[in-house]
């Protein structure tokens, strides 16, 4: 079948990403519609990090806070990405809304959240995944699936009874403070449609891209 060549109608087409708007709102707006179309975790994330020599790695997480200082995720501080953040605290964030057609890119820096905030989440947290963290040596190697099992077993029997689950030290959060935006909206025959928002001390600078 020959791809057609003509052009779309403007009816037929998204409107076009608004560069009036706040990058913090717009994102709020796209996830919205996303928790409305997407079958399964819409707040699904890449998270990728990097050595300070430059290799890189990349892994799905889920983003769990988000407001004007940013874009909040949780793990284990001695997990593969725990350990690249600490040496080079640059990272880029990506989400991709199938059902949408959308993506947005995020690049920025992290910092620890609160000793709070990370109680808070991991009291949220069902009872086994919480117990599931204190058994786990996260990105650590594991000779036999049955060794971790035994592990989730002990400490299943050491809080036997018990509501608090005491939060593991290396379990916490890290909050993206955002440099940059990109928003992405597909658009037929992938004439899309792209715009960064680039900080500038308090001030956003906002760039139509080429597709």
């Amino acid at each position: 079948m020959t791809e057609s060549t003509s052009t779309p109608s403007p009816a037929s087409s998204p409107a076009l990403i608004d560069l009036t708007a706040d990058p913090f709102t717009l994102f709020s707006e796209w996830m919205h519609e996303a928790e409305k179309t997407e079958p399964s975790d819409p707040n699904a994330m890449v998270v990728a990090t990097s050595t300070p020599n430059g290799h890189p790695s990349a892994r799905i997480v889920l983003l769990k806070g988000m407001d004007r200082r940013g874009f909040v995720f949780y793990t284990n501080h001695d997990s593969r990405k725990g350990n690249e953040l600490a040496e080079n605290p640059h990272v880029a964030l990506l989400f991709h809304w199938k059902s949408l057609r959308r993506q947005i890119r995020i690049e920025g820096t992290v910092t620890p959240v609160t000793t709070e905030e990370s109680d808070a989440y991991f009291a949220s947290r069902s009872r086994i995944s919480r117990m599931g963290a204190v058994a786990s040596d996260q990105s650590r190697p594991l000779a036999d699936r049955a060794i971790f099992e035994r592990r989730l077993k002990d400490v299943e029997a050491r809080y036997e009874g018990q509501d608090l689950i005491p939060r593991p030290e290396n379990w916490s959060g890290y909050r993206v403070e955002p440099t940059c935006f990109e928003f992405w909206q597909e658009r037929p025959y992938r004439l899309h449609d792209r715009a960064t928002w680039t900080r500038d001390g308090n001030h956003w600078n906002v760039t139509r891209l080429y597709p």
